[in-house]
């Protein structure tokens, strides 16, 4: 195609509704007849990225190839278009801001007054622009953080509707919002809807279509209605109702002709309708599952269900594949001693201990570790978690009292995870991170080897502290193996304990590549391990 068209999804009414299933669900339809692809989101908060964002504000910070800290919806993307993300597809007010404050500081503005408009709408503008231009996608579709009337939101608000003057018929602006039920009355309410879309009228921009929330099915009135006040034609309102599953919204899109209209709309050849077989095919699995398989995770942010959220999709995904219900269950680490462990995790088909920073909650994964080690459950340590698992052998099988991590303890006598050298003087939030994808070389005939089939991978790291590789021939005397390494650093990547069923650490994180479509294999390895346990038992 020779020229990207772009397409812009706002939300308003209330925050939650689903703006990111929305615009994956569409990409994944035009993906589906053969365009390129790929999803954009902006965050109108003033954090230059989400990595210093606490979970309990923003849920999982979600980590790109190339190493940007990003909004979880960029997870989404990932998952349902099966196609890796960039710094490009997440920009915050706060990285804007910043560079627009850099280059006046540089003077590439000439001594000019600088403004919201047009030099901050200029650089939202340039960071949507590019991301088509630079890789040559067919469709560029740009999620607007946040509700229309935030005042956060304005500039990028701003920014569509001087985007849809120069961009004319290249693009496109859908508009999701709520119609509540009023169970007293028995009615829903689509006055919400309208307020809506007059608040974005009044920043100028007029949507060309309409996705209604809702948790009960809407009636061709309702539709007429929206459609007459909304100046939207009726083809163009849809409805988006609630789904046992996510992975369910884009056939429901499909089944309401949404590709169609947005490829008539922009005057593109509509084709055939996408079979999405593959889709269909992990959803007849979904829906044909009854054996349950129960697995536990411990972690710090145990209530928060977006926490972990990758981790639990990657489970859903293997347990799907496998033919299985997951029963997913967040334990909040603090809660776990050695006198209540079995009372938490004696019903766990396996383990998973979980990612994190800090001291909070640490010496729970400690005991979970023990508990899962000593009774042979199915454990899968993620990042802390591998660590946590490093920790837990060198205090109560190598018998190292006092081993702990730098990060925890910096008085520790055996600090079997610790900082590298050239990270010790680093003081800066993040520059003493690794992030993003690195590669890592297996050793053949490990677990880890055999779930991928070849030696050389690469996934996606986010964290500090390393295995201390003095320790290394100690621990393998004792029957831990390392069987991943990085092959330009020799850091240790994975570790395995071979006289166990599964119990494996990444220091990567592999939940981070699991999709629908290609599900992590060590997700697939751990969920076929624990399977096999359960029918051994």
């Amino acid at each position: 195609m020779a020229d990207t068209k772009y397409i812009f999804v706002t939300g308003g009414v209330v925050s939650s509704l689903g703006k990111g299933i929305i615009a994956a669900s569409l990409g994944k339809l035009l993906q589906s007849r053969g365009y390129k692809v790929t999803i954009q989101k902006f965050d109108p908060y003033i954090n230059v990225d989400p990595g210093t964002l606490n979970p309990y504000e923003h849920g999982e910070c979600f980590v790109t190839v190339d190493g940007h800290e990003a909004d979880l919806d960029l997870g989404h993307y990932e998952r349902f278009l099966n196609i890796q993300t960039t710094r490009e597809n997440n920009i915050t007010t706060g990285s804007v801001y910043q560079n627009v404050i850099n280059k006046e500081r540089k003077g590439d503005y000439l001594g000019k007054t600088v403004q919201v408009v047009p030099h901050i709408t200029d650089e939202i503008k340039r960071n949507v622009k590019q991301l088509g231009i630079k890789n040559k996608f067919d469709f560029v579709i740009t999620e607007i953080g946040g509700t229309v009337g935030d005042i956060e939101s304005l500039p990028f608000l701003e920014s569509v509707r001087q985007l849809r003057w120069e961009l004319g018929d290249k693009s496109l602006v859908i508009h999701l919002t709520y119609v509540p039920y009023i169970a007293a009355a028995g009615e829903l309410k689509t006055k919400p809807t309208q307020h809506s879309v007059k608040e974005l009228q009044s920043q100028g921009i007029q949507p060309d279509m309409l996705v209604l929330r809702t948790e009960k099915d809407l009636n061709e009135e309702i539709f007429h209605k929206v459609a007459l006040f909304c100046n939207v034609k009726q083809d163009s309102v849809l409805q988006s109702i609630d789904v046992p599953t996510i992975y369910e919204v884009p056939l429901m899109m499909r089944d309401q002709l949404m590709d169609e209209v947005v490829l008539k709309k922009m005057g593109m050849p509509i084709g055939e309708k996408p079979t999405l077989s593959a889709w269909t095919d992990f959803l007849e699995k979904m829906r044909n599952a009854t054996k349950k398989v129960v697995i536990k995770l411990v972690g710090k942010y145990a209530e928060l269900p977006d926490a972990y959220k990758s981790i639990n999709e990657s489970l859903s995904q293997a347990a799907i594949y496998h033919d299985r219900v997951l029963e997913f269950e967040a334990i909040q680490s603090e809660n776990i001693t050695p006198e209540n462990v079995e009372e938490f995790l004696k019903d766990a088909d396996g383990i998973v201990v979980a990612p994190g920073f800090g001291q909070r909650g640490v010496e729970g994964k400690f005991t979970t570790v023990t508990y899962a080690r000593e009774n042979d459950i199915p454990t899968f340590g993620i990042c802390l978690g591998m660590q946590c698992m490093v920790i837990e052998y060198a205090r109560n099988v190598l018998g190292l009292e006092g081993a702990n991590s730098a990060e925890m303890d910096s008085k520790s006598p055996h600090k079997v995870i610790d900082l590298m050298e050239d990270q010790k003087n680093i003081t800066s939030r993040g520059a003493s991170m690794r992030l993003g994808s690195y590669d890592c070389r297996l050793v053949k005939g490990s677990i880890t080897y055999n779930a991928y089939g070849k030696e050389l991978i690469s996934e996606r790291h986010r964290h500090r502290y390393e295995f201390n590789n003095k320790y290394k021939e100690e621990f393998e005397k004792k029957g831990m193996t390392f069987t991943g390494f990085n092959p330009d650093s020799d850091l240790v990547e994975v570790i395995e304990v071979p006289g166990l069923k599964w119990f494996v650490g990444t220091q990567f994180h592999p939940e981070y590549s699991s999709t629908v479509i290609a599900p992590n294999p060590l997700f697939m390895s751990f969920m076929s391990a624990i399977i096999n346990n359960n029918n051994k038992k």
